[in-house]
């Protein structure tokens, strides 16, 4: 049986990271332990990282904005001598399959994506103090960050070296970063890309690879001037006290199926078919933010993204043979809507604001799932506001048209709030309706004219909210063929298919990182001049280069 992994972490269980917090600034070290890798088979030397290092960064990315809210700095460096980050660990990539490579690419740039809009959301600057070799992923975890330093001591540099070394590519971001982030010239880029060695000192700079250089005897003092510059920048939240992230509650069935407090997760695996349903809230919303403040992690909206972000991780990397994801939501509209109404309407509050930040990136998550999704709105469902989003996330929603005959629940119904116009932007910068209705921008203006109206599938399907409706007589039989069919398909054509509709509009930085994900990991990380028997990636540390199929195609 597969290793079940695990994504709930906190940091009396941390291997690779410290944190050390110091008024408004703090410090990550990458300490990475050389035994606590998170398969068998290889050491992580060198500070080279895998599945298990980046959930711990993500976590204590988390902890940094939901915990320390104070801080407006945070320094990521070495704990080690003589070397930054080695990067993705090159013993474990050789011995992954396929499908893991791809979700630890995929989860890494998406832990990236979170410290590096941290800046600009949560005013927590990320500051990379580079000393020693920092290569290939090492590098990308500093491109990620806002500011750049480099120790100007002769050896230390920056480098991506994946097309010499391993017949990949710096595929997590690397390349987009680098011309498009720091704007490199094109032809320094091809020259940057193709060397092991990497560049160092004057040139790093000159060629916007690093924003300083630093010599080494004053590289401490310096790193921890420029922390305190940035740090003080962050004039929201200097008087802000954090709330603690506690452990979700979790129980695992036999089947596969998870429950959690407001999400419920049923697997048919032979099927290949999850169901998810999110429960809105039973209680009452926090009457001020101070009550929000007071319930902390145990609000509903903080306590429902954590669950369905945990949710999704899980079937990414444990149940990859359930093709087809549907979302069902259920309970009281009005309930979530005041809950939600607590975070918007107090936009100043860094606990309301990040609360709504954090369904900002879980909603992205679910955009970049490799699954078929459907959203089924049946009669007592909950797609209100933010819960409504998965119906504009999903590649095909159906919705219950009118009573079901024994059926008691109150009718299905779609409720738009401000949730739905402006605070959980996709990847290309769009809102997911702006995105839906691309070639007919009035028809956002129409449904922003419906907000807070209760709207059934007559009124919903004119508004093009929904993909189809159908009634009791036929709801059953056009759903059962539906997902006959999508199970039917090639896993492979479908998330061809799926990445490239998702995300219509104007390409960003975020929508050509991913998109570039699906493509060039997908194919060059499957070429026997990466992964054969004598290719790069076998080969690697052998003192034997890989033998290629010369053919260009």
């Amino acid at each position: 049986m597969a290793k079940v992994i695990d994504f709930q972490t906190d940091p009396t269980k941390y291997h690779h990271w410290r944190v050390d917090i110091d008024g408004n600034v703090a410090s990550l070290f990458m300490d990475v332990d050389e035994k606590g890798g998170l398969f068998d088979g290889y050491e992580l030397k060198l500070n080279s990282y895998d599945l298990g290092v980046d959930i711990e960064l993500a976590d204590v990315v988390q902890r940094m904005r939901f915990e320390h809210p104070e801080v407006g700095a945070v320094v990521m460096r070495s704990g080690k001598d003589n070397v930054f980050c080695a990067g993705a660990n090159i013993r474990m990539l050789g011995g992954a399959e396929h499908t893991h490579k791809v979700n630890f690419c995929k989860f890494t740039n998406e832990t990236r994506n979170t410290f590096e809009v941290a800046g600009a959301d949560s005013q927590q600057t990320y500051i990379c103090a580079v000393k020693g070799s920092c290569a290939g992923g090492g590098y990308e975890l500093a491109l990620a960050c806002d500011y750049i330093m480099l120790a100007d001591d002769g050896t230390s540099s920056v480098a991506l070296p994946e097309v010499p070394l391993l017949a990949v590519l710096p595929g997590t971001g690397g390349l987009t970063r680098v011309t498009d982030k720091r704007k490199v010239r094109r032809d320094r880029a091809d020259v940057f890309c193709s060397i092991e060695e990497g560049v160092r000192g004057k040139r790093a700079v000159d060629w916007n690879l690093v924003d300083e250089v630093v010599p080494n005897s004053k590289f401490n003092d310096t790193v921890a001037e420029r922390a305190a510059g940035f740090a003080a920048r962050n004039d929201q939240n200097k008087t802000a006290v954090g709330i603690q992230l506690t452990p979700l509650q979790r129980a695992f069935s036999e089947d596969g199926s998870v429950t959690y407090s407001t999400v419920e997760v049923d697997l048919d695996r032979t099927a290949g078919i999850v169901t998810i349903t999110i429960n809105g809230p039973e209680n009452d919303a926090p009457a001020t933010v101070g009550a929000l403040h007071d319930e902390g992690a145990e609000t509903w909206m903080l306590r429902a993204a954590r669950e369905l972000d945990d949710a999704i991780l899980h079937l990414r990397f444990n149940e990859l043979e359930t093709g087809v994801v549907i979302f069902k939501t259920a309970g009281d509209a009005e309930k979530l809507r005041a809950h939600e109404a607590l975070l918007l309407d107090n936009p100043d509050n860094w606990l309301a604001r990040e609360t709504l930040l954090y369904w900002k990136r879980v909603l992205k998550r679910v955009d970049l799932t490799s699954r078929s999704l459907v959203a089924l709105v049946e009669p007592g469902s909950c797609f209100a506001g933010t819960l409504a989003e998965l119906l504009f996330a999903v590649d095909r929603s159906y919705m219950a048209e009118g009573e079901f005959e024994g059926d008691n629940r109150p009718i299905a119904a779609i409720t738009l709030t401000a949730a739905n116009f402006g605070p959980h932007p996709m990847g290309n910068d769009l809102t997911r309706l702006e995105t839906r209705f691309l070639g007919t921008p009035e028809a956002v203006e129409s449904a922003k004219v419906s907000i807070g109206q209760p709207l059934e599938a007559d009124e919903a399907d004119e508004l093009g909210l929904i993909t189809y409706a159908f009634d009791d007589i036929d709801w059953e039989d056009e759903i059962r063929v539906f997902l006959e069919e999508r199970t039917s398909f090639s896993p492979d054509a479908m998330t061809g298919m799926e990445a490239n509709l998702r995300f219509a509009g104007p390409e960003t930085m975020e929508t050509r990182i991913f998109g570039r994900l699906t493509a060039w990991q997908n194919w060059i990380f499957q070429r026997p001049n990466a992964v054969g028997e004598n290719g790069a990636l076998q080969r690697y540390g052998t003192g034997r280069r890989g033998e290629y199929d010369k053919r260009r195609v």
